[in-house]
């Protein structure tokens, strides 16, 4: 039995070896034919390409479809690539966006206190935050200046842009600032671009409301907002900020002040306002004394007592 597989295998050896020539010579042949530059060979290349190919399509349908997926694959793979290279990009023009807004609030800021004309006789003395009593019932601050320093309730208090609140208690040496963010707070204010007058009322948030307006119509997001000093509570033309549009659609202002970095404040030095000690007289005056007449007193027309 193993000496018959042996000649089987002595059988085969022979044949593969002719094969393999045979195939060699064939693709020599092939590439020899392919390689000639011949116009007749050229026709017969034609020819073969003609009559080999078409019906290779079915073969090549599975092989075109695979390229045509990892492409599509490839695809996919470089827009994900994109988006995500789109994303960042994106992020860090909102980056850039938000920055550049900063910086154009501090400009324009800036601009508003270079325009700013304040009474001469306003002086003012300079206090630092001791502490925040920010909370959801009232909005305030501690400076460092009090009694000693000559500070009185009701003075103005700015940050150097914008006007912050107003004294509201005073001590040897410390004060109380109520913030135009307090519910407390009431201020008379003009929207200068229509003039308008209206008061800006805390309520607790960084964008206090615009109440009592009598034509919002004419009231645009940007305009100006100053104290009128009405009433005097506030000497006039104090930037206050800007008319802003809320969510809730109602004219708020965005405060030029930096709540965010409250830490040197300006006390205003703000003159005496006249006293009124009797609201009263304001509105019905007292009576004049009667003129009493020299002389004898004439008798009235149609007196029947004088002839």
């Amino acid at each position: 039995m193993a000496r018959n597989g042996n000649n089987g295998e002595d059988f085969i050896a022979p044949i593969r070896r002719l094969l393999i020539g045979l195939l060699v010579l064939v693709l020599v042949a092939i590439f020899v034919a392919w390689r000639i530059d011949n116009p007749r060979m050229e026709r017969v290349r034609a020819a073969v390409i003609d009559t080999v190919v078409p019906p290779m399509d079915w073969a090549m349908t599975p092989l075109t479809a695979t390229a045509n997926l990892i492409a599509d694959f490839q695809s996919y793979q470089r827009i994900h690539e994109q988006n995500r290279d789109l994303r960042r990009e994106l992020q860090q023009m909102r980056r850039w966006r938000e920055a550049a807004l900063q910086l154009e609030q501090e400009n324009a800021k800036l601009l508003d206190l270079n325009n700013v004309r304040l009474d001469p006789e306003l002086t003012f003395v300079t206090g630092v935050v001791m502490a925040d009593s920010g909370s959801p019932f009232r909005q305030s601050v501690l400076l460092n200046v009090g009694a000693r320093d000559g500070i009185l309730d009701g003075w103005p208090v700015m940050d150097g842009i914008g006007l912050v609140g107003r004294i509201s208690g005073v001590g040897e040496k410390t004060s109380r600032v109520i913030l135009l963010t307090d519910t407390s707070s009431r201020i008379p204010v003009i929207i200068l671009r229509s003039g308008q007058r209206a008061i800006v009322a805390g309520d607790n948030t960084i964008y206090p409301p615009i109440d009592f307006l009598e034509n919002p119509d004419v009231v645009r997001p940007g305009d100006r907002v100053v104290s009128s000093g009405d009433g005097g509570l506030f000497p006039p033309d104090l930037l206050v900020g800007q008319v802003a549009l809320g969510n809730d659609r109602r004219l708020r202002v965005r405060l030029a002040a930096d709540y965010e970095r409250l830490e040197f404040l300006r006390v205003l030095r703000s003159p005496p306002t006249e006293q009124i000690s009797d609201p009263g007289n304001l509105i019905i005056p007292e009576p004049e004394a009667e003129l009493v007449p020299f002389g004898p007193e004439l008798p009235a027309i149609g007196d029947e007592t004088n002839g």
